[in-house]
């Protein structure tokens, strides 16, 4: 009994000796650590108010706020730990070679790190663009180190790591999509009245966009029909909507115009061979 309460006794002395030499440095310690958090917060939201102020790109402000907020937190952290007495010079050196190790198995991380940070500098698309890579199509979401995410008009979300996206095509209509059809007519209906009613339409469809100005005109003269092209753009977000309400308006138009769509169809002729 006595020798447990000599083992408490000792322990409550190293603790007492502890706080009477460290609390001061654990206080300041703690104090230091709290500011340095607050301001870390405000440097990186000032920067990124800042980066908005002379139009800078949303992406790069953050990247830039984010940064700034990273520098700040590993100086409060240095500071932190020099309170204790303890010399960060072996630790350096052993994070050092803990990141030389680690770096052969997460090569595919970094990889997606830089090369979101290619895209963050070189910019290529932004935040609101409509992109197509790898036959991939949609809005661009959120640009970040990792990955890049699109939308679709289904509310999809599509997750593309960065570095599937540096050194690839990368198709860039920004914030439209383009429509291509097509529509045949007899070879009895006059062209210049049909593209005319199909401008009409496209001209009405309040969601279709004006500026570039839509496309329509002959095609091809296949063997059934005079096939008129048509090329338009539309929000990508209402894509499918828009092209199937145009379709629609062009059929009532044609219809309307006494404009025939042909069906394919083909002359046979019967040789009567007597032998």
């Amino acid at each position: 009994m006595q020798e447990e309460l000599a083992t408490i006794q000792k322990l409550y002395d190293v603790a007492a000796e502890f706080m009477v030499q460290y609390s001061f440095q654990i206080v300041g310690a703690i104090i230091i650590f709290i500011i340095g958090i607050k301001l870390a917060g405000w440097l990186g939201r000032l920067t990124v108010n800042l980066c908005e102020k002379h139009s800078v790109d949303i992406t790069l402000s953050k990247f830039l706020g984010n940064v700034i907020k990273v520098l700040v937190l590993a100086f409060v952290i240095i500071i932190v730990i020099g309170k204790f007495g303890i010399s960060i010079t072996p630790m350096v050196a052993a994070i050092s070679a803990l990141a030389f190790g680690a770096s052969f198995a997460v090569q595919g991380p970094l990889s997606n790190y830089g090369a979101g940070l290619s895209i963050i500098i070189s910019r290529p698309f932004v935040v609101g663009n409509t992109i197509t890579i790898h036959e991939v199509n949609g809005i661009v979401k959120e640009i970040g180190l990792a990955a890049t995410i699109l939308t679709t008009e289904d509310e999809e979300e599509i997750t593309i790591p960065n570095k599937h996206i540096v050194g690839e095509i990368i198709r860039n209509s920004f914030a439209n999509k383009v429509v291509e059809g097509s529509v045949g007519i007899s070879y009895e209906d006059d062209p210049k009245k049909a593209i005319s009613a199909i401008k009409s339409v496209l001209e009405k469809v309040e969601a279709v966009c004006q500026d570039p100005a839509p496309q329509i005109g002959i095609d091809e003269f296949a063997d059934s029909a005079i096939n008129i092209g048509l090329r338009y753009w539309v929000p990508t977000q209402n894509y499918f909507q828009v092209r199937f309400k145009v379709n629609a308006a062009i059929h009532q138009a044609l219809a309307e115009n006494k404009i025939s769509i042909p069906f394919p169809q083909r002359d046979v002729h019967l040789i009567n061979k007597q032998n």
